[in-house]
């Protein structure tokens, strides 16, 4: 997750193409290569010090070139980094692209899960997740997945434990670990 608590910190808003339109914010949670027209740019909401790691609007991850070495460097594949810009900052940002979709949560261990049903007149997400509080995940259907996204709660990004060390050691700012 983006550690939020900082108020010295910088907030990303909804990604722009070069023209400054919009660009889909949920095309980053579909788990599937994307190719993009240019080159994203994130905009500052709220100017501050900058992250390696954050959620832009939508919680769109966000990260800088170390956390691309990082992953580089321990041969996580199942991930798409897009090259992206961050106003008033030249260094080089990338969206983080989870290419996995697992499904995965533990009904059972969450606090509550609710789905979507036909009365809530949203056919596009029948039987998907519309409540997932205190999320769990079942770790026997992840295997060796390494960073992925829930089916049906694609708003969670998950990694795996090693990850997570590698990114505490390296010392990347923005990160707030909850385990599932």
């Amino acid at each position: 997750m983006d550690d939020r608590q900082s108020h010295s910190r910088w907030h990303l808003g909804s990604p722009v193409d070069e023209q400054g339109q919009e660009i889909d914010p949920w095309q980053f949670k579909k788990g599937q290569v994307l190719d993009l027209e240019g080159v994203p740019c994130f905009p500052l909401q709220i100017p501050g010090r900058a992250l390696d790691y954050c959620w832009a609007a939508f919680s769109i991850p966000v990260v800088h070139e170390r956390v691309v070495h990082l992953f580089e460097q321990l041969g996580v594949r199942e991930v798409q980094f897009i090259p992206a810009r961050v106003e008033a900052h030249e260094e080089p940002y990338f969206i983080l692209n989870a290419l996995r979709i697992i499904r995965c949560i533990d009904d059972a261990r969450c606090a509550e899960v609710r789905y979507w049903k036909p009365e809530d007149n949203r056919p596009d997400k029948l039987g998907e997740y519309r409540v997932v509080s205190r999320l769990r995940i079942d770790p026997a259907k992840v295997g060796d997945a390494r960073v992925f996204r829930p089916w049906g709660w694609r708003v969670a990004l998950i990694i795996s434990e090693d990850l997570k060390q590698a990114m505490e050691a390296e010392g990347l700012t923005g990160t707030r670990f909850v385990e599932v």
